[in-house]
């Protein structure tokens, strides 16, 4: 069905040509998932810009081709490519809130892609939308059907950007991390959808994500990137009952779980290099646990291995593998290049570990009690209110210094709602009853600069980082506005020394700091959302979604800052997340919410070990997991 050869793509930047795609060669069958995952900045969702023909406009495709049904796409004249995108191939992409017309109904926009790519018009169109939402699980598909997107969680949008895309019942879709912003519940019905399409339609999948647990559960072949090259490419079977390369065994090391709890994760050192350098020598050689003297003087071919299996390392090249082999047994090679070479995995750097000695609980920093959001219901040419929006009901928890009090549950439920009104950022949007003492002080009827002194002290990490990041102030003056409203002792030079500092702790590059938002990927804006709200060193910190937009190491990276941070400091967490694995590594207590209420709570081993509420259960049903076998073999 896709055939891509030998493609290019490079990025004209003021750091000079970027070569954000180097020589990538792949082909997907129709039926056939193919994934595609590495970390931020390696190329994925270029790959996925350049199959659809929507490449920014510094961008272009150097060389190769791409093959769609016997069409060349980059060959097709403009006016015939646009009858492609949408009806034979469909695109979800990465952030819902760019990706959404922000004055369009969300109903009219999945009606567009409707009217533009098929027969149905009007009444049928809307009908067929209406459906579209139910089936990507849109409660009350009927009234939401024309909401803006505004007026909609962060999941929501993403399920709506969903239906948009596959409305018209396209043959191919390109899927750029379509679950990131979801729940497990509906992420596995979303999942269940799309492998319903491939068995109805023979639809084929180009899957882009860094959630490995939904690659071994979706995925017929993966292949893995690292900085604009493929490095290996196997079944999904293959990869992780056996992962060949060492960045793929390393990452598959970086998943939290219940097992790597009070240990430190196996994050992997340093980042993804920048593309506009050339690459005499193999890219991944500064941060593999492997490397050896030829690593350092020449860049490695793709190599095919017995079965479908191809990698980009030397240890696989049989040249080097046998000049390794008779300098090891001269006694002239005092490398690790030996034990590399043999087939045993690469033993974890961390192990499974004991349960972390606690220290002993602090007093209570949090205590919200009662909590009521409501929203008022607005309509009309004057906007008067018809109503309220009952968001959180009732909702009390408290959190102790230095612990993490997870909260879960679905999308829409008042996770991120719950969060905004403690950090006060709903003031004039909703009426907010109930307590939330911190400190010994009722949040709610702070004003003036005990209000600020709070805002010190609390301090929140957004689900969307693209939304908020102004895009045009650069990194470093985003980070500089906390420090000087909330930091006034700190001149100009301590200020710098603390972003420095910070940009390298979230796992960026030094000139990081010099660039703008727009000039990043989703999950390196989220670490520079991540850095804004460890700038003042809070007390407390909302973690809206923090790693959602992250691959495997940099979630690692983040959660062993977050972990250490709170054990030096006693810093706590209020994380709202919907990935049970980071819960399991990282959370003391656990609330499940529904519906705006507090379903279930209890520590951390009670709930996910003996969930009472059915709920709950649910909730733990629908967590994709990696088959304990591949896991184990992997480290």
């Amino acid at each position: 069905m896709l055939n891509i050869q030998d493609l290019k793509v490079a990025l004209d930047s003021e750091s000079g040509l970027v070569k954000a795609i180097d020589g990538l060669t792949l082909a997907i069958d129709r039926g056939q998932t193919f994934a595609l995952v590495g970390e931020s900045g390696c190329g994925k969702s270029m790959t996925a810009l350049a199959l659809m023909r929507l490449l920014p406009e510094n961008g272009r495709v150097t060389q190769g081709r791409i093959d769609l049904h016997g069409d060349d796409v980059l060959a097709l004249p403009e006016s015939r490519m646009r009858t492609v995108r949408g009806r034979r191939v469909a695109m979800i992409f990465q952030e819902p809130s760019t990706s959404l017309n922000p004055v369009m109904r969300v109903g009219d926009q999945i009606v567009e892609a409707i009217e533009t790519h098929t027969d149905l018009r009007g009444a049928q169109a809307r009908a067929k939308a209406l459906q579209w939402l139910g089936r990507v699980g849109i409660p009350e598909p009927e009234r939401r059907i024309d909401d803006y997107p505004f007026r909609m969680s962060g999941g929501q949008k993403q399920r709506v950007m969903i239906a948009v895309a596959l409305a018209a019942e396209p043959e191919f879709l390109v899927a750029d991390e379509p679950t990131t912003a979801l729940d497990v519940t509906i992420q596995k019905q979303i999942l269940d959808l799309l492998k319903d399409l491939q068995r109805e339609r023979g639809l084929g999948l180009l899957l882009i994500t860094h959630d490995l647990a939904v690659v071994s559960g979706m995925a017929d072949q993966v292949a893995l990137m690292y900085a604009g090259q493929i490095i290996e490419v196997a079944t999904a079977q293959e990869f992780f009952a056996a992962p060949k390369h060492p960045y793929a065994r390393l990452l598959l090391q970086a998943l939290p779980d219940t097992s790597k709890r009070g240990g430190t994760l196996a994050a992997i050192a340093g980042t993804v290099p920048p593309l506009w350098q050339d690459f005499p020598a193999c890219r991944f050689a500064p941060r593999c646990d492997k490397v050896f003297d030829t690593c350092r003087q020449r860049p490695p071919g793709l190599t095919e291995l017995p079965g479908s299996a191809s990698v980009r390392c030397f240890l696989y090249e049989p040249e080097v593998v046998a000049d390794a082999a008779r300098r090891a047994a001269a006694g002239l090679a005092g490398q690790r290049a030996e034990g590399a070479l043999a087939a045993a995995p690469i033993p974890a750097s961390h192990a499974a570990q004991t349960e972390r000695a606690r220290r002993p609980p602090g007093d209570v920093l949090l205590d919200v009690q009662g909590l009521h959001v409501r929203f008022p219901i607005r309509r009309g040419l004057l906007q008067r209110v018809h109503g309220a929006f009952n968001a959180v009901e009732g909702v009390s928890f408290s959190i102790r210094s230095g612990e993490t009090l997870a909260l879960v549950g679905e999308s829409g439920c008042g996770k991120t709602t719950t969060g905004k009104a403690i950090v006060q950022l709903l003031r004039n949007q909703a009426v907010i009853d109930g307590k939330a003492i911190f400190n010994g002080q009722d949040l709610f009827t702070l004003e003036g600069e005990p209000l600020r002194a709070a805002r010190r002290s609390i301090q929140i990490i957004f689900q969307d980082p693209f939304a908020s990041l102004d895009p045009r102030m650069r990194v470093f003056d985003i980070l500089e506005e906390g420090l000087i409203a909330l930091r006034p002792e700190l001149d100009a030079t301590a200020r710098r020394a603390n972003l420095e500092r910070l940009v390298d702790q979230v796992g960026l590059r030094g000139d990081a700091l010099a660039r703008y938002p727009h000039e990043f990927s989703g999950g390196q804006r989220q670490r520079i959302a991540i850095a804004r709200a460890l700038a003042v060193e809070p007390k407390l910190i909302v973690c809206d979604e923090p790693t959602s937009a992250l691959d495997v190491s940099v979630q690692a990276q983040i959660l062993n800052l977050l972990r250490e941070l709170q054990r030096e400091l006693g810093v706590s967490y209020l994380f709202i997340t919907h990935n049970i694995g980071v819960v399991e590594y990282i959370a003391d207590h656990i609330a499940v919410m529904q519906r705006g209420r507090i379903e279930e709570t209890g520590t951390c081993e009670e709930v996910l070990s003996r969930p009472r509420s059915e709920y709950t259960r649910t909730l733990l049903a629908a967590v994709p997991r990696i088959e304990a076998g591949c896991a184990a073999h992997a480290t």
